[in-house]
């Protein structure tokens, strides 16, 4: 049996995709077991020098970068989001783009930057950071939002530098000129002096072009599901099982979490390992207290007794049992809408309002059933309407809804909504049963007024229908990155949380 020849070149590009897929150091290339592993499968073969491994990298990075900034080149709406975060001692700051594919309107997304930054994660070095990414890849007229969390950094440099401060800006400086035009006149005279340091030092708005700010709905629903909940202690009740629930299950956590045998103990009985909660980890309390729910419903009450009593810690009684199964069928709607919002690919705007109606819904329907629960299902509402009132009644969020061909109008049931005027062509988008995204080509009105493909310069046609005010959002209905996309099993109207 003859043996495959494989060129140099071919071998040298799957070395290099092996170290950058694999994160692989540099280093690699230098160890005997590594040269003997491609000797062995290409006796011929020439194991590139780790010099030559950096120099490959290095050009490998500028011909992607180049694909990617002529790849946004032909597209006219982008979205960007951002973080940042410190790890081993040094900040970096992540940086990905996200776009529409013309032709096939599929969601197309490139990581431009994971860059250390020196210093403080000031409002002004982040600014000026992202401000730097945005004009590396040619893009800072073309971003119609970027996403961030709700770092106070991050909502100040947007509140200085950001697009939508300019026609505020400009009040204000109309404003003061009003108000001081007499005093002027009478102080004509003089001459006031003033550092120039000072004057430099001020932040005018001016030296930094930032986009327009969107905050990630999934930190404000994550927010929701801790800050929030944590009021249905004001109900004494709540808060006495709670409190004595939780304080059993911490205990039974950090004895798996600290010791090996109690770790083998807990799964010889259980068979299951323990979830232990992480304070920076969204959603990590409802799944330790899942799990244990899950133990008692599979096991039965005795593995969880057994598992206390070889431990020597307290026993978790019935009515504290009852509440965690309660508990986690409250937090898990709330768990499942973050993880909807949260994951990694393809979910656009439209699915915010849907996911958070649903949410909504699930949520009164389960609440007439629990006995210890209620306070916490109306913390969780009340957080609900407090953090996204505004934002489900935003016209824009309601179009980007509608215009998802999964959704339509199948997640509200709305009057005010159902029942604007609206065009044929968008009545006929709305009656077809199609829920695939190439529906829009067949309807170019529709297509043309809500893809981020063209913005019109004023709200027309179809649009007219559920928008009173100019589209400054309009391009950015498909492209705003709140998360990711659901499987296409969840699709409305089997969309269930």
């Amino acid at each position: 049996m003859s043996s495959k020849r494989v060129s140099q070149v071919t071998i040298n590009k799957a070395v290099i995709k092996y170290v950058i897929e694999g994160l692989q150091p540099f280093s690699v290339v230098n160890l005997q077991a590594f040269k003997d592993l491609i000797q062995d499968l290409q006796p011929n073969a020439t194991i590139m020098s780790r010099p030559t491994l950096r120099s490959s990298i290095a050009e490998a990075t500028k011909t992607m970068k180049k694909k990617v900034i002529a790849a946004m080149r032909e597209v006219e709406y982008i979205a960007t989001t951002t973080d940042c975060w410190t790890a081993r001692r040094r900040s970096f700051m992540g940086v990905t783009a996200h776009w529409l594919d013309p032709d096939s309107l599929d969601r197309r997304s490139a990581a431009l930057a994971c860059r250390q930054l020196k210093g403080s994660h000031t409002f002004d070095v982040l600014a000026g950071a992202l401000n730097d990414i945005h004009a590396e890849y040619q893009i800072r007229d073309k971003i119609v939002r970027t996403t961030t969390d709700y770092g106070s950094n991050f909502i100040k440099a947007f509140h200085v530098y950001g697009a939508q401060q300019d026609e505020n800006n400009n009040v204000t400086d109309t404003e003061e000129a009003s108000c001081s035009g007499e005093e002027d006149e009478e102080e004509e005279g003089e001459v006031n002096f003033q550092e120039v340091t000072s004057v430099l030092d001020e932040g005018d708005g001016i030296e930094y072009h930032l986009p327009k700010h969107q905050r990630c709905a999934c930190h404000l629903l994550n927010l929701v599901s801790t800050v929030d909940a944590l009021k249905a202690n004001s109900n004494e009740t709540y808060k006495k099982v709670s409190r004595s629930s939780f304080s059993k299950c911490q205990v039974l956590w950090n004895k798996s979490a600290r010791s090996a045998t109690a770790a083998e103990t807990i799964e010889d009985a259980c068979k299951l390992q323990l979830i232990r909660p992480n304070a920076t980890r969204w959603n990590s309390m409802f799944f330790a207290v899942e799990t244990i729910v899950r133990i008692v419903k599979e096991q039965g009450e005795g593995a969880i007794r057994d598992v206390c009593a070889s431990l020597k810690i307290p026993m978790l009684n019935p009515s504290e049992l009852a509440f965690l199964a309660e508990y986690s069928a409250t937090m898990s709607p709330v768990a499942k809408a973050i993880d909807i919002l949260q994951a990694e690919t393809n979910i656009q705007m439209g699915w915010l309002l849907p996911t958070l109606t649903q949410l909504k819904t699930k949520l009164d329907r389960i609440k007439p059933s629990l006995k210890f629960s209620k306070p916490l299902v109306d913390a969780i509402q009340l957080g609900l309407k407090n953090r996204f009132s505004e934002i489900l009644e935003d016209p824009e969020l309601i179009a980007a809804a509608i215009l998802l061909p999964k959704f339509k109008t199948s997640w509200t049931k709305d009057e005010a909504i159902l029942k604007k005027e609206t065009s044929k062509e968008l009545e006929g988008y709305l009656a077809c049963s199609a829920d695939h995204t190439s529906l829009l080509k067949t309807f170019p009105s529709v297509c043309k007024n809500y893809s981020p493909l063209k913005t019109p310069p004023a709200i027309s046609g179809p649009a007219a229908a559920y928008s009173s005010t100019p589209p400054e959002l309009s391009s950015a209905l498909w492209v705003i990155g709140l998360s990711a996309l659901l499987p296409p099993a969840f699709g409305m109207p089997s969309l269930t949380i």
